[in-house]
């Protein structure tokens, strides 16, 4: 298995960066989102890369949980100042 991971905020985020890393560490409930948003992806890419057994159905299941983390995330970036 590769150690990237796809649809990471960073990879998915590449302009703001800078902006990810400072709200991880000024805004408590921006680094919640994130680091569940983290778990879930990291459980679909392992299932994905077949390191992790699961049927389509928990597959397809995660992957709801990631997206609903994923859209408050891309309001957060998007919508400051330094964000696009």
């Amino acid at each position: 298995m590769s150690q990237h991971t796809p649809n990471e905020l960073t990879q998915i985020f590449r302009r703001d960066h800078d902006l990810i890393t400072r709200l991880k560490q000024e805004d408590a409930h921006y680094a919640r989102l994130a680091d569940e948003y983290h778990a879930v992806n990291r459980e679909v890419h392992r299932i994905e890369a077949e390191v992790e057994a699961a049927s389509y159905e928990r597959t397809e299941a995660l992957k709801k949980p990631r997206l609903a983390l994923g859209a408050p995330v891309c309001v957060l970036v998007w919508t400051l100042p330094s964000g696009r």
